[in-house]
Order: structure tokens, then C-alpha cells, then sequence
């Protein structure tokens, strides 16, 4: 069975609920694992009001007993504390939809009379939820020896200088910091340009890194287009708020070489290092070759843009008056790319704990342990390529 997960609720309605179905039995489990993911969202140098006021902290309504999953679906709640200040009370309508939101489309496609039904749940408020459910993701990665991080790679024109340390390294420098930038110097760049931009009344986007450490070779498949892995990668990061572009690997760069200088050569492991699998020098392709997993790190970038949400007014059109005019201001970020990461690290943990337990299959994780240490690595002997003539079709 698939792993899936569908969240409800809106951004000022009394809480937030998921349900994540499809976690195998015996994973150890407590609210305190989601919390610390949760606490990571709402933390970020250019968040707007709201974080100030919500302390999100998840309810474990069912799926786990006695600390540990039981294979029926987990359901979750995160409260919204700032609720009490909408219930009961009339709410000024929406009548002008913001450029770049989703308020005009929504209004088409549902016929609301108001356009606030579409700001509740198109919000990325909707994203505590992805995060509760990608928290369980990563703690079953982890029994695998599955690691999944990110950073910022870039907010505006400021750029990360990201040439040397490990991954381990950059995920634990970007924690250091309110933007979520390995890189101290251009932390302290970034940090002031949202400055900047907070005073400009204007917001800011950014490039983010997720990167998945760990993974073994042969997850996804080229056999079928909706089961190809970088496929279901690019649907989840771009399925999140304010995502307009992504890419696998180094994979604009690559666009523009020619193929001899776009490719990650095979090689024999040195003898000295009395490995068998073969090696990559490079690591071009991002982790993926084919639709598969090869081995690699899996490095994503993401593209977010600015936020549609602008203190400075934009032109747009008053549905109820047929008058042009500004935009109203609707509480908001001004610049979400630092609390971004741990959402699209969330959605990247759902997608390979998908994938691995399509390869594994079994109900509980006792039973998947044990054929995760005999899975077929690239190494000759687990190879058996016999090197004679073949007739494939009579």
C-alpha cells in the first residue's frame, strides 16, 4: 500500500489535522519528534506576526500506542492559538485578490462570494501539517541510516559560497542562524538585505537545498512516468507554497554543456580502500540516473519566489465594486524562504519513505530491516552481467 497523507483545516480556524496512513508497525514514536519539526517552521529571520503569537505543539490522536506506530493511520492536530480572535466575530470581507495569489483563481473555479475561503486554505499555514507528517517520514528514514536536511542556498541576489564541508556540516551550520544559511558571511548579507526589504514594505524569495544522505541504490523506477523518483521529487516541492521551479543535481548548469561534461563517470573503487561499490567522482545528476536512485546524494534545488502578500498596495481589480485600486494587506511573511526548509524537507522525507517502503514492502519494521541490509548494491559481484548474446524476441 502507498504511503499518503492528507491534511484539513484552515489558517485561522480552530486547528489544523492530518492523516498520514501507510507507516509500517513499530516505529518508536512521541509528539516531542514532530514538536522539535514544528518549532523549526515557525523559527526565521522575516517571518511576519503570526509566528509570534502560534506555539505549535501536535496531538497524536491515533496510530500510536504505548510510543510506537501500530500500522493503522496516524492522526494529528496542531491547534491555532490565534483562532479566539476570529471566532464568532465578523470578518471584513475580501473583495480584491492579490496578484500572484491564489484568491483570483480560487474565486473562479469555486464561484465564492468572498474571497477568504480560498486566503484559509491556500495559505501556507496549511504546511504545519506536511511538516507534522514529514517528521514521521524522517524518524522512519532514520532507522535506515536515511538522513534528510536543506539550507538556503540563496535569498535575492545574495548567494551562499558552498564549495567546501560536508552535508552533515551545512545542516548544522544553517541552524546557527535565524536564515538558515550555512555560510556565515553571506548569512549576515542575507539577514540585511530582509532588513531591507521589511523597511521597503516589499518581500523577498530565495533558492533552497534539501539534500537526502543515506539512500541506497534502485529507489523509483523508469518503468512507468508518474513512478520515476526525480518525478515525484519535483510534484512534492512544487505541490508547497510559492514554489515555481526546481532541479535535480546541477541540472540548469548541465543544460548548457555539452554531454561528455554533464555526466558523472563510473569507476573502480581504489583497491586500497577495500570497497566494492563502484564509484562517482562527481555528483552531477543529483543522486538520480534514470528515473532511480544510484547511490549518491539526492540534491534538490527549490525556487521560491516572493510572496504575494505585500505591505506596498498592487494593482488589482475590487471583485464587488468592478473598480480598480490596491490590494489590502493580509498578514504575512516578507520573506518565508528560511522557514521554507523545513517544509521541503518534510515533503522530500514523504516521497522517499514512499519509495522505500514500496521497495521493501511488510507491515511492520521488524520485518523491512532485515531485507534493507540485503538490498542489491553497485558492486561487481551483486552484478551478474554474463557478458554473451542474448535473443531477446522470437
Amino acid at each position: 500500500m502507498p504511503l499518503r497523507f492528507l491534511t484539513a483545516g484552515e489558517s485561522h480556524g480552530p486547528a489544523l489535522t492530518a492523516i498520514l496512513d501507510g507507516m509500517p508497525a513499530g516505529l518508536p514514536l512521541d509528539a516531542s519528534i514532530i514538536d522539535r519539526e514544528l518549532a523549526r517552521r515557525q523559527k526565521g529571520y522575516g517571518s511576519g506576526g503570526r509566528m509570534k503569537i502560534e506555539r505549535d505543539v501536535v496531538q497524536i490522536l491515533g496510530g500510536v500506542m504505548a510510543g510506537e506506530t501500530t500500522g493503522a493511520p496516524i492522526a494529528m492536530l496542531v491547534e491555532n492559538v490565534d483562532h479566539v480572535k476570529w471566532k464568532g466575530k465578523a470578518v471584513e470581507p475580501l473583495t480584491a485578490p492579490r496578484p500572484g495569489h491564489a484568491d483570483l483563481t480560487g474565486a473562479v473555479k469555486y464561484g465564492y462570494r468572498d474571497l477568504r475561503p480560498t486566503l484559509e486554505r491556500s495559505s501556507a499555514r496549511e504546511t504545519t501539517m506536511r511538516v507534522a507528517a514529514g517528521a514521521v517520514c524522517k524518524q522512519f528514514l532514520a532507522q535506515f541510516g536515511i538522513l534528510v536536511g536543506g539550507y538556503v542556498k540563496s535569498i535575492g541576489e545574495v548567494e551562499a559560497g558552498l564549495d567546501e564541508g560536508s552535508y552533515e556540516a551545512r545542516f548544522e551550520a544553517a541552524e546557527k542562524n535565524d536564515v538558515r544559511c550555512p555560510d556565515p558571511i553571506a548569512a549576515e548579507k542575507m539577514r540585511a538585505r530582509i532588513e531591507e526589504i521589511i523597511h521597503g514594505k516589499d518581500t523577498l524569495g530565495g533558492i533552497i537545498e534539501i539534500v537526502a544522505l543515506g539512500l541506497p541504490v534502485g529507489l523509483g523506477s523508469y518503468a512507468q512516468w508518474d513512478r520515476r523518483l526525480e518525478a515525484r521529487l519535483a510534484q512534492a516541492v512544487l505541490s508547497v507554497q510559492a514554489m515555481k521551479g526546481v532541479e535535480i543535481g546541477d541540472a540548469f548548469d548541465n543544460a548548457r554543456l555539452p554531454g561528455t561534461q554533464a555526466h558523472d563517470a563510473v569507476l573502480l573503487p581504489a583497491p586500497s580502500t577495500g570497497e566494492g561499490n563502484l564509484i562517482r567522482p562527481t555528483n552531477r545528476a543529483g543522486g538520480t540516473e534514470g528515473g532511480v536512485s544510484n547511490g549518491q546524494p539526492l540534491v534538490i534545488r527549490a525556487a521560491m519566489k516572493p510572496i504575494a502578500t505585500t505591505l506596498t498596495p498592487q494593482t488589482t481589480v475590487d471583485l464587488a465594486t468592478g473598480q480598480e485600486g490596491p490590494t489590502k494587506y493580509e498578514r504575512s511573511d516578507f520573506c518565508p524562504v528560511p522557514r521554507a526548509v523545513p517544509i521541503l524537507e518534510a515533503m522530500v522525507a514523504f516521497v522517499l519513505a514512499d519509495v522505500l517502503l514500496e521497495k521493501l514492502g511488510g507491515d511492520s519494521l521488524s520485518e523491512m530491516k532485515p531485507r534493507f541490509e540485503t538490498l542489491r548494491q553497485a558492486r561487481l559481484e551483486d552484478l551478474p552481467v554474463d557478458d554473451h548474446p542474448h535473443v531477446w524476441w522470437e
